[in-house]
């Protein structure tokens, strides 16, 4: 099983045991801080499990179906993610101010506080382990799924300090106040991530750093002299390149591929390995940029 699909297998355990410890204290308790964080723990497993179907499926071969292969499966599960962040955090939100319109007293503090506790060192393990998946893979899931349970740290962390502040000061608005911190901070942590996942969706080029990069190894071969229609596109761990080289009409077609082979794998050594690169290169007997009008550079 590769690394990435034991980390979503994780998540979803870990996920899996928040929900059930924490939505039973949160009902009984009657906390809005710890309800949030077991609804909140409830679409972490529902994101998680579509996360490993998105990996799995993600990595399959192109077929008569596919012929580029599913890999924008990982930026449509980003986005997923994130919408649902987003609504999870609305519905906190509507739950904090409702809390705060309709006060409610607040029981089972002390095993509310061991739940949280317990919810804090599981879920720090689980992010220490995300990470570390992120940083070996750079898999885009991963990276949103670790982002997401650092967001889930920080915010059982919040209901943790509000517990303990109403459990000694009896002032239970606290809870309702922390839960709408989480409700935004959810949101602003979703926007990133959402964004990323749209603009890959949306076929979005290489940074410009490696696009001179790019342009940089194409203008130190001698045999080409010139070249056009430069276009990249990510989507999730794959990277589209191609363009246009013009070389001399003298040069034969032999000469001219094994020309082309040696740019494709220079350029391939500017990104890692885990990066699955499809370079396309059109040989030119001569430049026909000027009569091409869409042939326009960037």
């Amino acid at each position: 099983m590769r690394l990435e699909k034991k980390a979503t297998v994780a998540s979803s355990s870990v996920a899996a045991i928040l929900v059930f410890i924490k939505l039973g204290v949160g009902i009984l308790s009657g906390s809005v801080a710890i309800l949030a964080s077991a609804i909140d723990s409830l679409l972490d497993l529902i994101i998680s499990l579509f996360n490993y179907f998105a990996l799995h499926n993600a990595e399959k071969d192109p077929d008569e179906k596919f012929h580029f292969g599913r890999s924008k499966l990982e930026p449509l599960a980003a986005v997923i993610e994130g919408t649902i962040i987003s609504i999870s955090a609305l519905f906190i939100l509507y739950q904090a101010i409702s809390k705060i319109i309709h006060p409610k007293e607040m029981l089972y503090m002390t095993e509310g506080i061991y739940v949280m506790i317990a919810s804090v060192i599981i879920t720090g393990a689980l992010v220490i382990f995300l990470n570390y998946v992120a940083k070996e893979t750079n898999n885009m899931v991963i990276r949103a799924d670790a982002l997401h349970y650092k967001t889930d740290l920080f915010s059982n962390g919040a209901v943790l300090l509000a517990l303990f502040i109403v459990t000694y000061t009896g002032e239970e608005i606290v809870d309702a106040i922390l839960g709408i911190a989480i409700a935004i901070y959810m949101i602003y942590s979703a926007v990133p991530i959402m964004k990323e996942g749209i603009l890959m969706l949306l076929d979005v080029a290489l940074e410009a750093e490696e696009v001179e990069k790019i342009k940089a190894i194409i203008k130190q071969e001698p045999e080409i002299t010139n070249y056009h229609y430069l276009r990249t596109r990510v989507s999730g761990s794959h990277i589209f390149i191609s363009f246009h080289a013009v070389f001399n009409t003298e040069i034969s077609l032999y000469d001219a591929h094994t020309i082309a082979d040696k740019v494709e794998a220079k350029i391939k050594e500017l990104f890692p390995e885990d990066k699955k690169l499809h370079i396309l290169i059109h040989m030119d007997p001569y430049d026909d940029a000027e009569i091409n009008d869409e042939y326009e550079e960037w």
